[in-house]
């Protein structure tokens, strides 16, 4: 067990660093927005976890690495203190990289160290968090430095590991019956508190498209004047649209007359048969309600999810981010987790080509607001 920990513990520390391989230094300490942290960020922050949560708390003797470092690089956690507020992340032209890089392998080799000593079940669960926690962070790396390169006016490659492929030419519905579903994570593996509270839920039958909305249907979408007919849109959605002069997906451009996307591999012409990303809540509402059809509830989706392939993108559903029934969060700042976010929120579903791998289960409660785009989001139908 430990050494399984162990050798998970040391490929996702590992996993985070080649992330930002291709990165030059001046590529570190960007925020172009609020919502997006800077790459240095990431990689300090999620080293803060383990020197935060696990420890300073469990370490007998441990020295933390710098006192600063707590204030520099808590994220939301109001029982750890003071910290420096999100949008002043990208200030922070000190720490260096090299200071931060530094900092993580101090951190990584204490952890090792620490595993060695074969803890206690209790804090394995911490370590196991995590673990889950710095994958979450990969994963908004990825959304993040797409956002950085994709708002320069060169548009620089990053890699191509990150394209997502076409979908089937022919799609279908899948057609589910009418029932009483357990819904909520069952297994034994890890899983968020948010997935837990294992509960019935009575769905009528339905009918769910087996393929992702494609690019070629929401250029249609988007000629038909899908984004100047009100009739569509949720009131919310439609001054958003408007207030923010939304015209197209998010790293869409229209060149002569042709549409080209930013892609982590560059500026490059949109294929059509590849799924719709970088839409909001707003945007994949407006469109169900152009084609006659609806987003599926959460609980829809976990249903129907092994009929179909999925984990291209996360897949926007119609469904409020709530608690389950005796949802209960953890004592002290772990509580802040999941929580304290279940107001104002969507549920999105699946997975993305940016999740890294062995992150996604059905049951996983992604969870953003209405406006945002920047992730790897698309959706899929419902048939009324």
């Amino acid at each position: 067990m430990i050494e399984i920990i162990t050798d998970k513990f040391i490929k996702t520390r590992k996993y985070s660093e080649e992330l930002c391989e291709p990165l030059l230094t001046e590529d570190y300490s960007v925020q172009p927005i609020e919502f997006v942290s800077p790459p240095k960020w990431h990689l300090a922050h999620t080293t803060w976890f383990w020197e935060e949560f696990v420890l300073t708390k469990y370490k007998k003797g441990y020295k933390v690495f710098k006192e600063e470092f707590s204030f520099l690089f808590n994220s939301y956690y109001n029982n750890v203190g003071k910290r420096v507020i999100r949008p002043s992340r990208g200030l922070m032209t000190r720490p260096s990289v090299d200071d931060v890089y530094q900092y993580r392998l101090y951190v990584t080799q204490q952890m090792i160290d620490f595993l060695g000593s074969n803890p206690r079940k209790e804090i394995l669960d911490i370590v196991a968090v995590g673990i889950n926690h710095e994958e979450q962070h990969q994963e908004l790396f990825i959304y993040d430095i797409k956002y950085i390169f994709g708002n320069q006016p060169l548009f620089p490659i990053y890699n191509n590991k990150f394209q997502n492929t076409s979908e089937l030419k022919h799609p279908e519905f899948i057609k589910i019956d009418e029932g009483l579903y357990t819904i909520g994570h069952q297994e034994e593996s890890f899983c968020f508190d948010n997935e837990l509270g294992v509960h019935k839920v009575f769905i009528p039958s339905f009918e769910i498209s087996s393929n992702l909305v494609t690019n070629k249907e929401y250029i249609k979408f988007i000629e038909e004047g899908g984004y100047q007919n009100f009739n569509f849109w949720h009131d919310e959605g439609w001054h958003w649209a408007n207030n923010n002069k939304i015209e197209a997906p998010l790293y869409w451009h229209k060149i002569d007359g042709e549409w080209y996307h930013y892609d982590l591999n560059g500026l490059e012409k949109i294929e059509l048969d590849q799924p719709v990303q970088h839409i909001s809540f707003y945007e994949a509402f407006a469109f169900a309600e152009y084609k006659g059809m609806r987003l599926p509830t959460e609980f829809e989706w976990e249903v129907a999810s092994e009929y179909f392939s999925w984990g291209k993108l996360w897949e926007w559903t119609s469904s409020a981010y709530l608690p389950y029934p005796n949802f209960s969060k953890a004592t002290g700042a772990l509580g802040e987790y999941n929580g304290k976010f279940m107001v104002n929120q969507m549920v999105l579903r699946g997975a993305s080509i940016a999740t890294p791998k062995n992150h996604s289960r059905k049951t996983y409660r992604n969870f953003f607001q209405t406006n945002m785009r920047w992730q790897y989001c698309g959706l899929r139908l419902i048939k009324i």
